[in-house]
């Protein structure tokens, strides 16, 4: 039998039992106590935390994201850290009291559905087998099964539905070459009517339902679902008065998914929906008049021309680093406050190799 321990999380005062192969991040979800986190496989750094007392096992945590220094200063990542002893952590806990807490559970899904929507990306639809509550921008984790003799390991795919559908739920997803969760499983075998392991939910990077202020959404390649998903439960749900403009970056016409979705959505709720496509690697001649309304260059230097200042907005940015980076710094020179931009970085595998920490100048 695993020996389990007790996490005390400190300011908050609250204990969590931990098993020995459960990272201390999952067994504090799970009980209902969050922590920040965002990639939950020791890549970004958003849940580093404090060791008060008691000792724990690293895991997997990379060497970028938590130095060999701050280990030795008592630094932890929760999401790959595992106790070997009673530990007492102390974490930095931002929370925004408007934003409701579910605690991670475990799921079946079955695939309904899976379909290619853009080059090397594909829409997966899956059935759970009972209602999940979630925030609009939330993950789940799903087990990429045995295969090829390499063991189970899980990967992470954002919800591009609305809360309110709480059982099917859409995911879009992009082949990695070589990966493990990609060409080795979705796009190497998984099928409709196959079952899958999933938990969740995760993550903070929610929509503010309360914030009414005009909300700029940045998304590249498939950092499209998480804001799918929000402005699908702010406009078609109501669960928010804000006007949203969603930017959609993408190389050329074969990389974008969901054009005639939100141009028909921009057309139904003109007041309070924008919708701008932007293609980096095409011009309008290459277009023509089906790209009406396109933006043509990088995605953040559509958003320069198109905004004299953005003084007074809120902010929404998803996909690579290397272009959240950069929307950051677009966004904050046209006098957009950090405090005001929620961030999601999608990591791979060769991030935890190959460095690709998050900014410190955002908490989610």
């Amino acid at each position: 039998m695993t020996q389990s321990h007790t996490i005390t999380v400190e300011p908050l005062g609250r204990e969590v039992e931990c098993r020995e192969d459960q990272s201390i991040l999952e067994a504090c979800l799970r009980s209902g106590v969050w922590l920040p986190h965002s990639c939950t496989h020791g890549t970004c750094a958003t849940c580093k935390a404090d060791v008060l007392e008691g000792e724990v096992d690293h895991g997997a945590a990379s060497s970028f994201a938590l130095m060999d220094y701050e280990r030795d200063e008592g630094k932890l990542l929760p999401c790959t850290a595992r106790p070997r002893s009673d530990v007492v952590i102390e974490v930095d806990i931002d929370v925004d009291e408007s934003v409701e807490v579910f605690p991670v559970q475990d799921y079946t899904a079955t695939v309904i559905e899976l379909t290619e929507v853009a080059r090397e990306t594909v829409r997966l639809v899956v059935e759970l087998d009972r209602e999940i509550g979630f925030n609009a921008g939330q993950y789940l984790k799903f087990q990429v099964p045995t295969r090829d003799g390499l063991p189970a390991v899980d990967r992470t795919w954002s919800i591009a539905s609305p809360p309110t559908e709480d059982r099917r739920l859409e995911f879009h997803i992009r082949r990695v070459p070589g990966g493990r969760g990609t060409d080795g499983w979705v796009f190497g075998g998984l099928a409709v009517g196959d079952t899958v392991s999933v938990s969740g939910p995760y993550g903070r990077f929610v929509l503010r339902t309360g914030d009414d202020r005009h909300a700029v959404l940045v998304g590249g390649g498939t950092g499209l679902a998480p804001l799918k998903s929000m402005i699908r439960h702010a406009v078609e749900n109501g669960a928010s008065d804000a006007h949203l403009t969603l930017y959609q970056g993408a190389r050329t016409r074969e990389w974008l998914y969901d054009v005639d979705y939100f141009c028909s959505l921009a057309t139904r709720f003109p007041d309070r929906f924008t919708y701008r496509p932007c293609l980096s690697e095409e011009t309008p001649e290459d277009c023509g008049k089906s790209a009406d309304g396109f933006g043509f260059g990088l995605v953040t230097d559509v958003i320069a021309a198109d905004h004299e200042t953005l003084s007074g907005c809120a902010g929404y940015l998803c996909g690579p680093p290397p272009m959240v980076e950069a929307a950051l710094k677009t966004l904050m020179s046209k006098r957009l406050f950090p405090r005001d931009i929620h961030r999601e970085d999608f990591f791979t595998e060769g991030d935890r190799a190959g460095g690709g920490v998050r900014s410190p100048l955002i908490k989610r």
